[in-house]
């Protein structure tokens, strides 16, 4: 067992995401690398959201799929399942229980306040279901249900989980408990992750995003394709490094001496965007060589996949029984 795990944690950790298949590098650095370091000082578990997305999704077709991808790039970029509860979210029924017991203590208007909630109405105004408006509190079961103490979130993402709290202190406070924990949350340090148009978050709807899974050639191609300073319009123009995408990602994947040069360079039009482009793509399928080695490994075993997520699902599972015996009790439920 790895040395990580006889040191004393800090508390246990929550994070869920929606299955989308193959992940991408605004994922990675916007997620997984979090993910990886959090294990060293939490008790960390890591939800695929299935139920979740069934609240955008037309068809479930590539479902099960996109859930098996998301799953060997985490354990590619270093989850380890000896230590860490790695699972699919409809394995442990016990969240919807709860789902529907919290909403009993959510208020409407509050659920519909929430500006995650307005945005998705401007994305999908034919499909406002059910599940959609309620959507934060399945997010609070599943935060709550394993007596998570803290929550890494980006700053978008801030209402939702003060949203949870507010659930918490609800449902302690109608029934006299506390047996519901109050998550802190744990913010993200790095910031969005644009696209390879360097105008939108990264994004497959969008199209403008590199998976971290990709080939070197795939890799390189998107990577040329990525906008830089739109002002720049020849070879001979000094460039702004402060406005381009392509500088923002050299700073995570490129050595400091390489980033330096670039910003002195760009600016005096000493290198070109193709070569500055070029050099990112290097340095990028450098950076990701072992994981695509590691994860290509796992993909030539996927049962083994499935029998992490099955075991991670049975330990979510008995603890996810015992939150609910309490919750049970705290109510007065036969």
């Amino acid at each position: 067992m790895p040395s990580a795990t006889k040191r004393k944690k800090k508390g246990r950790v929550f994070s869920g995401a929606r299955p989308t298949g193959r992940q991408h590098l605004g994922n990675y650095l916007g997620a997984i690398k979090n993910y990886v370091a959090l294990q060293d000082d939490y008790d960390c578990v890591y939800c695929i959201v299935d139920l979740h997305a069934l609240t955008t999704l037309e068809t479930t077709e590539n479902l099960r799929q996109n859930s098996y991808e998301m799953a060997l790039d985490w354990l590619a970029a270093g989850i380890r399942p000896e230590e860490t509860i790695m699972f699919i979210q409809s394995h442990v029924l016990e969240v919807t229980e709860l789902h529907t017991i919290l909403s009993m203590v959510t208020p409407l208007g509050k659920l519909t306040d929430l500006p995650t909630f307005k945005e998705k109405v401007r994305q999908q105004p034919h499909n406002i279901n059910y599940g959609l408006v309620g959507y934060p509190v399945l997010m609070a079961a599943d935060i709550v249900l394993y007596k998570s103490d803290a929550v890494p979130v980006g700053v978008d993402q801030q209402p939702h989980l003060e949203f949870t709290r507010e659930v918490v202190r609800s449902f302690n406070y109608r029934f006299n408990t506390q047996c519901l924990i109050e998550p802190e949350m744990k913010a993200t340090e790095f910031p969005k992750v644009l696209g390879i148009d360097g105008v939108q978050k990264m994004s497959k709807s969008l199209n403008n995003h590199i998976e971290i899974a990709a080939t070197p050639e795939e890799t390189q191609q998107r990577v040329m394709q990525m906008v830089t300073d739109p002002q720049r319009m020849r070879r001979t123009d000094p460039g702004n490094p402060d406005v381009c995408n392509v500088f923002t990602l050299h700073k995570s994947f490129s050595s400091p001496e390489e980033v330096a040069n670039i910003n002195v360079e760009c600016r005096r039009a000493g290198i070109g965007c193709v070569d500055c482009k070029k050099l990112l793509a290097k340095n990028l399928n450098e950076h990701l060589r072992g994981f695509r080695q590691r994860r290509a490994e796992l993909d030539r075993n996927p049962d083994d996949v499935w029998d992490i997520l099955n075991e991670g699902g049975a330990r979510a599972k008995r603890i996810a029984q015992a939150t609910m015996q309490e919750v049970h009790a705290a109510i007065g439920l036969p």
